[in-house]
């Protein structure tokens, strides 16, 4: 099992590391919040749910007030835990459509990384970024490197970036990652 230090929790990055569907929330989670939140948020939800893992059949089935309110309990798994509540359950319910609730089934034995990278791109809530984001993930520290990979993830597959979670690995890169977003954000604005 890989070792992630996306959460900078030992728990929560435990459970990254052995559950697709945990990995999966986590990165639907990135956005508008800081990259550790967002990782730990799957963590937070099993918790809540009490159980080890996140099952994607359960959550798909939830009710979704009652989702809504258990990612809203204080302190909220996300600075909008309504409205990601409603995406963790499309997630999940997409999953349990097209691959049996199995979060893996989305990546296993695909041939190259542009088949990858268009079946991110299908799941609710991944968007082209998203998607590159996660195939550089999946490609650098989860042990998933279909040919073409790199390519596909565009800049985020480069070795030795610090371009996003994908380059997270402790609390240097962490900062690199940091730094590297503001400097992008401030290049944007100027």
């Amino acid at each position: 099992m890989p070792e992630l230090r996306l959460a900078q929790d030992a728990e929560a990055d435990a459970l990254l590391a052995r559950s697709p569907l945990a990995a999966l929330v986590g990165m639907l989670l990135d956005q508008q919040v800081p990259m550790e939140r967002a990782f730990a948020g799957p963590l937070t939800i099993a918790r809540r749910l009490g159980r080890p893992d996140l099952d994607a059949h359960e959550i798909a089935a939830y009710d979704p007030e009652a989702f809504a309110a258990l990612l809203s309990e204080k302190p909220a798994v996300h600075r909008y835990p309504g409205s990601m509540a409603k995406r963790v359950q499309q997630l999940c319910r997409y999953l349990v459509e097209h691959h049996e609730g199995d979060a893996e089934l989305v990546w296993k034995d695909v041939p190259d990384g542009r088949t990858l990278l268009r079946r991110l791109n299908t799941l609710p809530g991944f968007g082209k970024q998203k998607a590159q984001i996660f195939l550089a993930l999946l490609g650098k520290q989860l042990g998933v490197a279909p040919q073409g990979w790199r390519e596909a993830a565009g800049p985020y597959g480069e070795e030795g970036s610090h371009r996003s979670v994908a380059d997270i690995t402790g609390p240097d890169s962490l900062v690199k990652v940091r730094e590297y977003k503001r400097s992008a954000k401030a290049a944007a604005a100027g």
